[in-house]
């Protein structure tokens, strides 16, 4: 059991880096610019992300009276934006692909300012590191997709030869993370069932997309995006977060068994939205 605890945060960092280097390694900067002269948009789905997300996870929290680990998972999730899985999600659902990359991409570098600062202000008596959290964020995070977005401005065809063995790499990574996680956490994830915790995630779910949908503005394809954007959070960021930041195993737990009932119930919910017209509601 202890090689396998080592195991975890090796896969962690195969996931992160090869899903951020993939994603650079498939967009332009003009790709990513393009959506965010929508101030309206923007703003709204700031609000939604920034605000509300985080909102909605200390009004679970505390509605269903969870134990503190699985509450700092809970907002861990809610301040981190910008799910690297919403183009892929978005493409399913037939949602505005112009708008997931340009969305994804401007939470995803604002969730690196925004975790470092807000979370020492909600967590009440929980120390955290705001130099570790930006630092871990930064490097892992952005420094990956900036050097894929320069390898595909000025080396697009190696950037077409990489990107499908860095998404097969970031995709058996990602089942790595959540399988030892689970494992070596069995005792803890088991415990979750009875502690409000699955249903706090959920609300939490459903919360991200009412929010999401409802501030999405008069185009179904946006409102699909922006949706499911605010509920599929950015497992990458909480996971770094998460686990180099607090020694409660509970929070990483409640963070993996969340993130694995998003990708399930979302993906489905795409698969099911591309089987109605974008005209209908």
């Amino acid at each position: 059991m202890a090689l396998l605890s080592k195991g975890v945060p090796i896969a962690m960092l195969c996931f992160v880096v090869s899903s951020m280097l993939a994603m650079g390694l498939n967009l332009t900067v003009q790709q990513i610019v393009a959506p965010l002269r929508n101030v309206r948009l923007v703003s709204l789905a700031l609000v939604a992300n920034f605000v509300l997300m985080p909102l909605g996870a200390i009004g679970l929290a505390r509605l269903l009276h969870l134990d503190q680990g699985h509450a700092v998972g809970l907002l861990v999730l809610g301040a981190a934006a910008g799910a690297p899985f919403l183009p892929k999600l978005a493409a399913v659902a037939r949602g505005n692909q112009a708008v997931a990359v340009g969305v994804m991409v401007l939470l995803m570098v604002l969730t690196v300012g925004y975790m470092p600062v807000v979370l020492p202000m909600l967590l009440e008596g929980v120390s955290v590191d705001v130099t570790k959290i930006a630092r871990s964020l930064v490097l892992l995070m952005l420094l990956p997709l900036g050097v894929g977005l320069v390898v595909k401005a000025r080396y697009a065809g190696v950037a077409a030869t990489m990107k499908p063995g860095l998404d097969r790499v970031s995709n058996i990574s990602l089942i790595l993370v959540i399988t030892l996680i689970t494992v070596t956490n069995l005792e803890n994830v088991i415990a979750v069932f009875g502690t409000g915790g699955i249903l706090a995630g959920l609300l939490f779910l459903a919360w991200g997309l009412a929010v999401g949908y409802f501030l999405g503005g008069p185009d179904l394809d946006t409102r699909r995006v922006l949706g499911l954007g605010t509920a599929q959070r950015n497992i990458a960021a909480a996971l770094v977060v998460g686990g180099q930041n607090f020694s409660d195993p509970k929070v990483v737990v409640m963070i993996t068994v969340v993130a694995l009932i998003g990708l399930i119930l979302l993906m489905s919910l795409s698969r099911f939205l591309s089987t109605r017209p974008v005209g209908s509601t």
